[in-house]
């Protein structure tokens, strides 16, 4: 399992939640770990709500990295012809307890990485690609490729994810706190050599930026004391091995130990190096 797929897995396990994605936090929703669920469901219909209605005409569209099978089960409820991808098999076992929800909507799972994806087999087949946090594990030029040759004409690529903004790399407080994300101005760049055309671009990093919040408070106030409490316990009953193990281990621990236990996870310090967009892109022709 790679380690972005133990993250998604452990998120899923220890807040016990379906979705794997950020939530929408807007002024008239308090922001507390109760209202997480309502959050989530928000970005899933303001996610939806970007794609083309399923009636009168069908929508087939692939949820490409979708998780725990959350959304594509909402979109099979909604009438879409929706496959689902995946590459973590822990994942995939989710997927299918959603798609089994609805037995009678055919919903194929490809349990691979979308670079393998059999796109011989499925040649012009979708009118909907769906990135739903997972644009940034694949790279934009394998992206594209595969996109042009699944897609139907003017079918459409739906991103919503976060980008890499100009200040990535400044040393500043906290950079290196968030990994992920292509930069935007690469993106930019790169949807002018392919064959689609950028039709939707809409900035919602304010709007998502209050999860990191609640983030970094559990960090600090719930994993960090445990933490502590577990390491205090296993020093004093197990004082070499720990000592060899910290030593082993210490670069990695510091890397953690900067990235999530230093309070640097914060919704400023995301502001400033991620700028998290909702993307549509039509396929030309």
């Amino acid at each position: 399992m790679h380690s972005r797929e133990l993250g998604l897995v452990l998120t899923q396990q220890i807040l016990g939640v379906e979705d794997l994605h950020y939530g929408l936090w807007d002024a008239d929703l308090e922001l507390k770990l109760g209202n997480l669920d309502t959050a989530q469901q928000r970005y899933t219909d303001f996610l939806i709500s970007a794609l083309p209605p399923p009636q009168p005409a069908p929508v087939c569209v692939l949820d490409i990295g979708c998780g725990t099978g959350h959304v594509l089960g909402q979109l099979l409820e909604r009438g879409y012809q929706a496959d689902g991808l995946v590459p973590a098999a822990s994942l995939a076992k989710l997927v299918r307890k959603h798609q089994q929800e609805h037995p009678g909507k055919a919903s194929h799972l490809f349990e691979c990485r979308f670079e393998d994806f059999p796109v011989a087999d499925n040649l012009h087949q979708y009118d909907v690609a769906l990135f739903s946090e997972s644009f940034q594990y694949i790279s934009m030029d394998a992206s594209f490729e595969l996109l042009a040759k699944i897609l139907k004409p003017g079918g459409l690529v739906v991103i919503c994810d976060f980008f890499k903004t100009a200040h990535h790399g400044d040393g500043g407080p906290g950079d290196g706190s968030f990994g992920g994300g292509h930069p935007m101005a690469d993106f930019y760049k790169k949807i002018q050599t392919t064959p689609f055309e950028l039709i939707r671009d809409e900035d919602i990093t304010a709007r998502v930026s209050p999860n990191l919040q609640l983030v970094n408070d559990l960090l600090l106030n719930t994993i960090k004391p445990v933490g502590l409490t577990l390491d205090k316990y296993l020093s004093d009953n197990y004082p070499k091995l720990t000592w060899i193990a910290k030593r082993l281990l210490r670069k990695k621990l510091d890397k953690a130990n900067y990235k999530y236990f230093a309070g640097n996870r914060s919704k400023e310090t995301f502001e400033r190096y991620k700028t998290y967009h909702l993307l549509v892109c039509r396929l030309k022709g």
